[in-house]
């Protein structure tokens, strides 16, 4: 019993231990609706996950459905970022208890009775149960933001070498606390549309209707929430990073100030979509290239850091070009979280610029089809990217050496590096040929963003394994989080 005992303790009540279920609960889900994909579906196995699991698919309703899957695997997202914040950012024991506690409830009515209701029969009780989820999630949101108050004197910046404001505010703390209220508010944009949904609202994806002249508010309420909330969930992470790497100097001093004001300008274009959609794009473009600042300078120091770091621990006084990048490459978990904010620059970023600017010149006089194919890749490379750095992160946090920190990290690296090219090449081959002389290159692509992606799932999926079978070991790494207090009082 004890034994139990002290598991459940790991589980639910360490950052490590709720992170790692709510990482389980988005892997299955993962695992099982990837089934219903267009690829498994060629191959059958769509039609035999249906009926082995007796899934209730009605086509009308296939867009709620997608909204649901995507709604319950961002809530657990952004559980695992809330349970890092409460471990890293000073506050209470009794707030991060109770933070921690509601967001694991909210996630997990969210996620379970959420795909329960779209994709098993429509039972409304489930739907309702969905919705107390995310209720208890906008209300670890307020909790959150509470605890992360930055202007409690008990919390100033006491070491100058931080970024801080008059009295020792530290504004790496307003930042949180910004991205908490920002996200707060963009909650609402979208639940204003959701609330309407079966009254004269239904649902639809953002990619499908791009194209129409005339939007209803509503419409652009959802497209500005979707945009909206994954820029927050990577700030979120950006600034998870910044602590790991003990960001400070003038580096710091620099972009937080960029993170905040640009993590609220970002938010404020999003919400004026609405009203005013032409002008509101500008203001994002203000907000995101602030944010962008902000993590090319975390980038700056992170290099500067790992390579200092490496060259000390050999000794090395007199370094060429290749002992400074050997050292800078020397572990693939700092230095992959680092070179994904770089390299997203010319997978997500890059492309949606190129995108803006050319819209009507190019992108329009395509076939609907194929700006709509990079929309959605847009989208998911950038969720691809931000899911790889919380991987990194996690994965340090956990304790993994040696060999096995080196295979992974470099398989999560290079796997997904290698998709996310493949994605950007395919989304972007109109440039390159024509629709009658495309297979070739279609066929390149999806092999190569199929092996990278595989790649990424079997890292993934052994690395799980390996945390299961360590939970069964009486002296794994599990109990040693515990035993160094990482259990929240």
């Amino acid at each position: 019993m004890q034994a139990l005992t002290n598991r459940f303790t790991y589980l639910f009540r360490s950052t490590q231990g709720l992170a790692l279920v709510a990482m389980a609960m988005i892997a299955l889900t993962t695992a099982i609706f990837s089934t219903l994909s267009g690829p498994m579906a060629e191959w059958g196995i769509k039609d035999l996950s249906v009926r082995v699991l007796g899934m209730e698919l009605v086509e009308a309703e296939r867009e709620g459905r997608i909204v649901l899957l995507y709604h319950s695997i961002a809530m657990a997202v952004i559980a695992i970022e809330v349970y890092f914040i409460t471990a890293i950012v000073p506050m209470k024991d009794s707030q991060r208890v109770t933070i921690n506690t509601t967001i694991t409830f909210g996630y997990l009515f969210a996620l379970i009775f959420g795909l329960w209701f779209g994709y098993f029969g429509h039972n409304w009780i489930f739907h309702g149960l969905y919705l107390v989820g995310l209720s208890l999630i906008f209300f670890a949101g307020i909790l959150l933001s509470v605890a992360l108050f930055p202007f409690r004197k008990e919390y100033h910046v006491k070491d100058k070498s931080y970024a801080h404001g008059p009295g020792g505010v530290d504004q790496a703390r307003m930042a949180f606390f910004v991205m908490a209220l920002c996200t707060l508010g963009s909650v609402i944009v979208g639940a204003i549309p959701g609330a309407y949904f079966g009254n004269g609202f239904e649902s639809f994806l953002a990619e499908n209707v791009i194209r129409e002249p005339h939007k209803t508010d509503l419409q652009l309420a959802v497209i500005g929430h979707l945009h909206i909330m994954l820029v927050l969930i990577a700030v979120a992470i950006f600034l998870v990073i910044a602590r790991w790497f003990d960001f400070k100097g003038i580096w710091h001093k620099l972009a937080m100030p960029l993170t905040i004001w640009g993590t609220f300008i970002i938010t404020l274009g999003a919400w004026l979509v609405v009203p005013f959609e032409t002008i509101a794009h500008y203001i994002i473009y203000v907000g995101s290239t602030m944010v962008m600042l902000a993590a090319l300078f975390l980038v700056i120091f992170g290099f500067r850091k790992l390579v200092g770091e490496g060259l000390a621990e050999r000794g090395n006084t007199k370094a060429s070009f290749g002992d400074k990048l050997r050292a800078l490459v020397r572990d693939p978990l700092k230095f992959g979280a680092l070179w994904q904010m770089v390299y997203m620059n010319f997978t997500t970023s890059g492309p949606g610029i190129f995108m803006a600017i050319t819209l009507d010149k190019i992108i329009r006089k395509w076939q609907f089809r194929d700006e709509r194919i990079i929309l959605t890749g847009h989208w998911h490379t950038l969720s691809a990217v931000i899911a790889t750095i919380i991987l990194f992160y996690f994965a340090d946090r956990v304790g993994l050496k040696g060999k096995a920190r080196q295979l992974f990290g470099w398989t999560l690296l290079l796997g997904s590096n290698v998709a996310f090219a493949a994605v950007d090449i395919f989304e972007l081959k109109r440039l390159f040929v024509s629709q009658a002389a495309q297979q070739p290159l279609v066929d390149w692509t999806m092999l190569f963003a199929d092996l990278g992606l595989g790649a990424v799932m079997l890292a993934l999926a052994v690395f799980m394994v390996w945390r299961l079978v360590d939970l069964f070991k009486s002296d794994g790494h599990w109990k040693k989080d515990v035993a160094a207090r990482e259990v929240t009082r």
